[in-house]
């Protein structure tokens, strides 16, 4: 049996989490994380007296009737959280002056797109339809009684046997196939916004699924109070965090991982290594490549990624009390496509933070606006830093007169600007080309949904890995369902009861 102390590089949700669990089955484990705040890509800044959140619109598994409630009740998020459930998921306004809304509820929803678009009604049925399959899916909570566990396991089992062909069936078509069969062109227009092209649609239905069931609410205060008491939950139970110490070798001797190099060249020294840090970083520099397989290298040189992104953040002097309270933004066409950096568009989304006054003063309200952008555009701007800030006002001001078109006289109300590109995020939070979420699930990695990738690399001995780039599909309970998962299989490992509590 191995002894106890585990060294965790970063401190995202996968990395606390994986602290955490580990902290309560008796191992004995320090965080080395490079930034100085917890939480990786669940972030949030200030820019004056405005707050800028980076990451969380809505939190899947805010139901205390759901599965996944039980692990955000283990890591201590749900301790003192507050959800709202939105009504709208999203609007697309068309410029032929007709409002497309998402609506969180399905029969809603339905209703709504029928009227939209009679002529599609076979394929807005076919959708619907596919969200109400997904409805009653849940796994149940580890504390549920015996007898609820063994009920919910056939009740899941005869699910995948009645639908499984046409569970595979939406598991392989992405939004951009699935939008094709659309007669209405602001229909397909309007469902290629709220979901990315190449992502498979299974996840766009149980995503509405989640907010049918009211399991996908919005926490107030958004990302920092997650990882704050992420954060929390990993010390009290008597966890070790070192702030502002990047790792840059992971230290092996015998094919075995033995401990970590930090920048500033020192070394630390544990019987297991486990890294929640960004994949390529870890494998290819951190490991020099040196523990890889044909298996291991594929999805860096052959799966999507979540793309990368210019997030615009800004703090306006002045309520949105007459806008909608949505989940993921106002979306409107433009009188024509207009090209922000590399990114050419005949639309623009703007996220209202009107439903969380948590952002901006009384009286004031902050907006966000995501753009894709490609990382390389950006990489190679950025060798030369006053052209790198020449691209960024640029976009900030076509972002302010594409808003003023929306929202005439707001430009003369904006207090503060922020934008952060591609690079922004790769510096921060080290993450691969700027992604934000790891791999997409698409038709060629859809198996992983069943078999999850491996956690540990061929030929290296007690190093282990965890977050989204071994749990595709990107968001927060992926992360800390891949620390949960990897230290479970570590107790069993090591013959240990996997034990948990609550906060």
């Amino acid at each position: 049996m191995r002894e106890d102390s585990i060294i965790i590089i970063g401190a995202g949700f996968a990395g606390l989490s994986a602290g955490i669990y580990a902290q309560m089955n008796g191992y004995k484990t320090k965080i080395f994380e490079s930034h100085n705040l917890p939480g990786g890509l669940c972030t949030a800044w200030k820019r004056g007296d405005f707050t800028i959140d980076g990451c969380v619109h809505w939190l899947v598994g805010s139901s205390p009737k759901s599965g996944m409630h039980e692990f955000w009740r283990e890591v201590g998020v749900v301790k003192e959280a507050k959800f709202i459930d939105l009504d709208e998921f999203m609007r697309y306004e068309s410029k032929d002056g007709r409002t497309l809304i998402f609506y969180s509820d399905v029969d809603r929803l339905e209703k709504h797109l029928l009227e939209f678009s009679p002529a599609d009604k076979k394929p807005i049925k076919e959708f619907t339809e596919g969200v109400r399959m997904c409805i009653g899916f849940d796994r149940p909570p580890e504390s549920a009684p015996l007898i609820k566990k063994l009920l919910t396991g056939i009740k899941m089992g005869m699910f995948f046997m009645l639908k499984g062909r046409k569970i595979k069936k939406w598991m392989n078509i992405t939004a951009d196939d699935f939008v094709k069969q659309f007669k209405d062109s602001v229909l397909r227009e309007a469902f290629l916004q709220i979901w990315i092209p190449e992502f498979s649609m299974f996840f766009m239905l149980f995503t509405f699924a989640f907010l049918h069931n009211k399991n996908a609410g919005y926490p107030m205060g958004g990302s920092m109070p997650l990882s704050r008491a992420l954060e929390k939950r990993y010390r009290e139970l008597g966890g070790e965090i070192h702030y502002g110490k990047k790792v840059e070798k992971v230290l092996t001797q015998n094919d075995k991982a033995v401990g970590v190099k930090l920048a500033d060249g020192s070394e630390h020294f544990s019987d297991i290594v486990v890294s929640a840090a960004d994949g390529y970083n870890t494998i290819f520099k951190m490991l020099d490549g040196k523990y890889t397989d044909e298996k291991t290298k594929l999805p860096y040189e052959k799966w999507k990624t979540f793309p990368s992104l210019v997030y615009i953040g800004i703090g306006v002097g002045k309520t949105f009390d007459n806008e909608p309270k949505t989940v993921s933004g106002v979306c409107f066409e433009l009188d024509k496509p207009v090209e922000i950096a590399d990114w050419k568009t005949k639309s623009l989304t703007v996220h209202i933070f009107n439903q969380d006054p948590f952002f901006a003063p009384q009286g004031k309200t902050v907006l966000t606006v995501m753009i894709p952008s490609d990382y390389k555009y950006w990489f190679d701007l950025s060798k030369d830093k006053e052209k790198y800030r020449e691209e960024k006002e640029n976009i900030k001001n076509t972002v302010l007169e594409i808003l003023e078109q929306r929202f005439p006289g707001l430009k003369e109300k904006v207090e503060v600007t922020d934008v952060a590109t591609p690079v922004t995020f790769e510096r921060y939070t080290g993450n691969w080309k700027g992604s934000f979420e790891g791999w997409l699930i698409t038709p060629e990695n859809s198996h992983v949904v069943m078999k999850p990738m491996s956690q540990s690399l061929p030929g290296l001995k007690n190093f282990y890995m965890c977050g989204q780039w071994v749990e595709p599909g990107g968001g927060l309970p992926t992360g800390v369902m891949s620390g949960r998962r990897l230290i479970k299989s570590l107790c069993k490992t090591d013959k240990k009861k996997f034990r948990t509590t609550d906060a």
